[in-house]
């Protein structure tokens, strides 16, 4: 089985009246080590990102300020919806997971990612997908 989407809870230091701060480490809150870094804001509510799968890359989103809604879709077939509103926690996104993501006008995106960016590297038409995705489940019969 796949790796699947997973929540992930950064360790959250500090109290109310002084603020917080938050921790990632790569190959320890992070299971893969950190090649990229870009951010998301100004996105309309009304839009919806993403709606793309990666061969290789892996990746963890976090709502550094706001709200961010994914939808996932594993290669197996398996989905989900993730609500991040909490910098204190980031969704992990194996290989080959479809997604989308709809936000509140105020967030603020951080993604951490393990590969550079190569455009070869996204799966960007859902039917291609779909086709892989009923081609790794016939072959896990």
């Amino acid at each position: 089985m796949e790796q699947q989407p997973k929540i992930i809870e950064f360790p959250k230091i500090g109290k109310p009246i002084e603020g917080y701060i938050s921790i990632a480490e790569a190959q320890k809150d992070i299971e893969f080590e950190i090649k990229r870094l870009f951010w998301t804001y100004y996105t309309p509510e009304s839009i919806i990102r993403g709606r793309h799968a990666h061969h290789e890359t892996e990746m963890v989103l976090i709502a550094a300020a706001g709200r961010i809604i994914v939808n996932t879709e594993t290669i197996e077939g398996k989905k989900d919806t993730f609500y991040l509103e909490s910098p204190a926690s980031g969704l992990y996104l194996p290989k080959l997971c479809w997604h989308t993501m709809q936000y509140t006008h105020n967030t603020v995106q951080l993604v951490l990612a393990s590969t550079l960016y190569d455009e070869k590297d996204y799966v960007r038409d859902y039917e291609t997908f779909q086709q892989m995705q009923a081609a790794t489940i016939e072959a896990g019969k």
